[in-house]
């Protein structure tokens, strides 16, 4: 395993190529926050509110489901544009798979992506470990504190729409809790808050559970080991069905719920192992365009007659 994934992808096929989708990832990111941020800083209101509740343009409502949950959960029945806003989202992620959210729009990425990267430039080596599973007995417990108390308890400590709100209309005491994000991930537990702890990545995995956008280890036969694509993921254990279950019958597609999407499998890859395939997958885990993408990539059989046929 490499101490910096992607070594071997720079020097093979150059740096912009090894960071295509980390670079659109960060404009997805910082184009998010920048439309929210052109109304407070230079008074275009293009779109008011935060990643909790928004409206563009006067006409788009947009409402975080878990948040429309929470607030019917603790007796608060939502303004009709709200349930409108969470339909559209809903319907958003249904198609591109949830935990998109988590890696091209949401803001506290970008924290344990620098406790990522921070982790791998100082050696840290950190022993805590954490069950994945807890995430979702955490979203229960998110859904269970409204339904007890009447109130919305996770919105208090929520660090996804603390930052968001923070970034816009100032901090308060929210930096200490981002602070505690970036330090938990960087020294205790790898990847800990958004692969193990938070109940809105999970959410948003159960709204995504049956899109039809997946990463496919397309090449996988031409995989060498080097170990890049599991050192970069945020979930490294949805990568080994798809790359290393040919023996077992598996097809490549990376099929499991809590993959964010985030294409850096892709950009790390110096064998272009991976690729991005939009449509739905055979019931033997390939994807339906499987024989016309392999008869594609196939050698013809002028290729493969030796040189000595060909003179």
């Amino acid at each position: 395993m490499h101490d910096f994934p992607g070594k071997t992808a720079i020097a093979e096929q150059g740096w912009l190529k090894a960071h295509k989708w980390l670079l659109l990832r960060r404009v997805s990111q910082f184009g998010v926050l920048s439309l929210f941020l052109l109304g407070p800083l230079f008074g275009v209101w293009l779109v008011t509110g935060n990643l909790s509740a928004s409206m563009t343009l006067g006409l788009l409502p947009l409402t975080d489901p878990l948040l429309l949950t929470q607030s019917m959960l603790s007796g608060h029945w939502p303004a009709t544009s709200g349930i409108v806003g969470a339909l559209l989202v809903l319907g958003f992620y249904a198609l591109l798979g949830g935990r998109v959210f988590c890696s091209w729009v949401c803001p506290v990425n970008l924290v344990t992506d620098l406790a990522a990267w921070t982790r791998r430039r100082l050696g840290i080596r950190s022993s805590g470990k954490l069950s994945r599973n807890l995430r979702w007995w955490m979203l229960g417990l998110v859904l269970l504190l409204p339904l007890l108390t009447g109130v919305m308890a996770w919105e208090y400590v929520n660090p996804v729409s603390m930052l968001h709100r923070g970034i816009i209309f100032g901090f308060g005491w929210a930096w200490a809790l981002i602070a505690a994000v970036f330090l938990y991930d960087l020294l205790i537990v790898r990847r800990g808050f958004c692969g193990h702890l938070c109940p809105m990545g999970a959410c948003y995995a159960l709204i995504g559970a049956k899109a039809p956008v997946h990463v496919v280890a397309y090449q996988r036969e031409r995989c060498d080991d080097c170990m890049d694509c599991f050192d970069i993921c945020p979930e490294p254990q949805v990568i080994k069905p798809a790359l290393k279950g040919a023996d077992k019958g598996l097809g490549p597609v990376i099929t499991s719920m809590d993959c964010t999407k985030c294409g850096r499998c892709i950009d790390v890859c110096s064998k272009d192992v991976f690729k991005f395939h939009p449509g739905r997958i055979n019931a033997d885990g390939y994807p339906r365009r499987r024989t016309k993408d392999l008869a594609r990539s196939a050698p013809t059989a002028e290729q493969d007659q030796p040189a000595t046929a060909m003179q």
